[in-house]
C-alpha cells in the first residue's frame, strides 16, 4: 500500500516519542493499532462488498441471458407445436373427409354375392348327384 521502509518507521517512531513522551506513547500506540485494525477491516469489508456486488451482477447477467434463452426456446417449441398440431388437423380432416366422401356413394348391387350364397347354405347331399 504504502511504500514505508524500516528506517522511516524509526524517524515516525522516535519523533512520536519526542512529541508525546514515554508516559503516554504505549497508550496512543495501542489506539493507533485499534484504529489501523479498523480500518484495514473497514477496508476488507468494503472490497468484499464491492466483490459480492460485482458477483451479483454477473448472476444477473448469467440469469437474464438464461431466461432469453429460454423464452426463445418455449417460443420455437411452440410454433413447431403448432405447426405439428395444424398438421395433424389437416389430415384427420382430410381422412374424415375420404371417409364421408366412401359412405355417402351409392353401394354396389349385391347380386353376385346374392346368387352364390343358396349354393354355398345348400346342404352337402342335395348337391351331389345319387348313383
Amino acid at each position: 500500500m504504502f511504500d514505508i521502509g524500516f528506517t522511516e518507521l524509526m524517524v515516525i517512531g522516535l519523533v512520536a516519542l519526542i512529541v508525546i513522551g514515554p508516559e503516554r506513547l504505549p497508550r496512543v500506540a495501542r489506539t493507533v493499532g485499534h484504529l489501523a485494525g479498523r480500518l484495514q477491516r473497514y477496508v476488507a469489508d468494503v472490497k468484499a462488498d464491492i466483490n459480492r456486488e460485482m458477483e451479483l451482477e454477473e448472476l444477473r447477467k448469467m440469469r437474464d441471458s438464461v431466461q432469453q434463452t429460454a423464452t426463445e426456446i418455449q417460443t420455437s417449441v411452440n410454433s413447431e407445436l403448432s405447426k405439428a398440431e395444424n398438421d395433424l388437423n389437416q389430415s384427420v380432416a382430410a381422412v374424415t373427409a375420404e371417409v364421408q366422401s366412401g359412405v355417402q356413394e351409392p353401394a354396389a348391387p349385391a347380386s353376385t354375392s346374392a346368387e352364390h350364397a343358396p349354393e354355398e347354405s345348400a346342404p352337402q347331399e342335395a348337391r351331389e348327384p345319387a348313383p
